[in-house]
């Protein structure tokens, strides 16, 4: 049986990280990947020249340097670099009319005054204020030298220092973003903007969703010289580079090797065993799985001692997916994005209600043949697993309810293309089955549904020893950031603080 300091269950962004940051700094890693292709929810597919994005389409923070983004200050510490290409706008349908909108503070505030009036550009300006602190703190906390879990008293005490001016802004930092939102904005539509961007970052409502996170993505989307990044070649770009970064240093990754289970000797994680009877060994193993699927890969001896348990812990929504390969001829200025939202007074959770779509051809002409585009859209964490999981795919049922339930799609799609039904060249639904199947994530989840009004997301360590956890559900949680993030703390649990500060050190954090 082959040895190894650290396997890693997993190859989404977050094992990832863990395992290029490990073998970094020397150590023997093999990562295990049930699908045929790394990233997990970040990967694409190809289908007669059209490559289809499936995962995340809304990325920043990447290219420029310094940035407070976890994943551009990894591919920077592994001298990875990726090529991306800026853009600025997205198309907004929402209840209030249809437009075209840049990222930036001045573009939102001319959209609100026209929408609104100066009133409402008023509150914005005042609740604007009133994150800028919070971004300031977060900006002086790199989150990815700040584990929660490891910071010592001085690491503390010097952080402290720099706070003093803001010292009673620190417990809103963990907190719901709703509670800010509730402070400062009584306009509706300001109040469902901002509850839609929180659901589009971390799955839940603004009240749920950390101030933190949010504050981040305000200094990011809203600085007077901010704009989006889209890596070319589309996300699988992002995850051949960290490939590449744990090669380089000797680290191994092994597709389609399921593992069905992690074995311990003396109450300590000492290797897996894959559905296929191969054993492998480990000084640690880490776990880049979700919280329920994490669960089924150990004793049950072993779980019942851990609290909360997996099968009570909330989970987020699923997915509606939908690809498509169309013809280009004679469209002009398509949104690289667009999103969607049907009606403000069913909520942003309510299924159906939310469609976000990308067209990352219209930047990166190598993601469809010539002449045409590819497209992704996607209802964000709102489609409900229960009225999908007894259906068999191959049954009638099944794909009758697939195409009543993605009609949403193009439906949206018309009021950007009017003749996209005529167009299309080829076309994919995916349903929450599909979405499981893919991702191998419990119930086709977005993650934990866990609140920050209720306290963070779990950390990296377990209470088994030499068995660590990292990935959406972990802190600092959901979405590409935070999942970085929690690949670097799981590696810096392994090497130790000292070592992994000394890696910092290389692109000064």
């Amino acid at each position: 049986m082959s040895k190894y300091d650290v396997i890693i269950i997993g190859s989404g962004i977050g094992g990832l990280c863990c395992g290029s940051i490990l073998s970094l700094s020397g150590k023997k890693v093999l990562i295990l990947e049930a699908h045929s292709q790394p990233g997990g929810v970040a990967h694409s597919f190809n289908i007669k020249g059209y490559k289809f994005e499936s995962g995340p389409s809304l990325w920043s923070g990447i290219s420029k340097w310094p940035t407070t983004n976890p994943l551009g200050q990894i591919l920077k510490l592994l001298d990875e670099k990726v090529e991306l290409i800026k853009y600025q706008g997205w198309h907004v349908s929402v209840p209030e009319g249809e437009f075209n909108l840049e990222v930036g503070q001045e573009p939102f505030k001319k959209r609100i005054s026209l929408l609104r009036g100066d009133k409402s550009v008023k509150e914005w300006n005042s609740f604007l204020s009133a994150i800028k602190p919070l971004s300031q703190i977060v900006s002086e906390i790199p989150l990815l030298s700040n584990s929660p879990e490891t910071m010592n008293f001085l690491e503390i005490i010097r952080l402290a220092s720099k706070f003093i001016p803001n010292i009673n802004l620190l417990p809103k930092i963990n907190g719901g973003f709703g509670d800010i939102v509730d402070n400062h904005l009584k306009d509706p539509f300001l109040r469902n903007w901002v509850d839609l961007l929180s659901f589009l970052i971390s799955g839940m409502p603004m009240h749920d969703t950390n101030s933190a996170a949010m504050a981040s993505l305000f200094d990011e989307w809203f600085d007077p010289e901010s704009y989006l990044e889209y890596p070319k070649g589309g996300s699988e770009s992002i995850v051949k580079a960290l490939v590449n970064a744990l090669k380089k240093n000797g680290g191994e990754l092994i597709l389609s090797s399921k593992v069905d289970s992690i074995n311990f000797s003396q109450n300590m994680a000492s290797g897996v065993t894959l559905e296929n009877g191969s054993k492998f060994i480990s000084d640690f193993v880490v776990m880049n799985t979700d919280a329920w699927t994490s669960r089924k890969l150990i004793p049950r001896e072993i779980t019942k001692k851990w609290t909360p348990k997996a099968e009570n812990i909330k989970k987020c929504g699923s997915f509606l997916h939908i690809h498509l390969g169309f013809d280009a001829s004679g469209l002009q200025n398509l949104p690289i994005h667009a999103i969607h939202v049907d009606d403000w007074n069913r909520g942003i959770t309510a299924e159906r209600n939310v469609a976000v779509f990308s067209i990352p051809s219209v930047l990166d002409s190598g993601m469809a043949p010539k002449g045409k585009h590819v497209l992704h859209g996607y209802t964000p964490a709102n489609e409900p697993w229960e009225i999908w999981e007894n259906l068999k795919p191959h049954e009638s049922t099944y794909k009758n309810l697939k195409e009543e339930r993605c009609s949403i799609f193009l439906k949206s799609l018309r009021k950007i293309i009017p003749d996209i039904d005529n167009r299309i060249e080829i076309k994919l639904f995916g349903t929450p089955l599909t979405h499981k199947k893919f991702t191998n994530t419990s119930c086709g989840s977005y993650g934990p549904a866990l609140s920050a009004a209720q306290g963070l997301f779990p950390g990296c360590k377990t209470p088994v020893k030499n068995l660590l956890s990292c990935g959406a559900s972990t802190f600092p949680g959901i979405g590409i950031p935070a999942v970085s993030a929690s690949g670097a703390y799981a590696a810096e649990q392994i090497i130790g603080n000292k070592a992994y500060k000394n890696l910092l050190k290389m692109i000064d954090l």
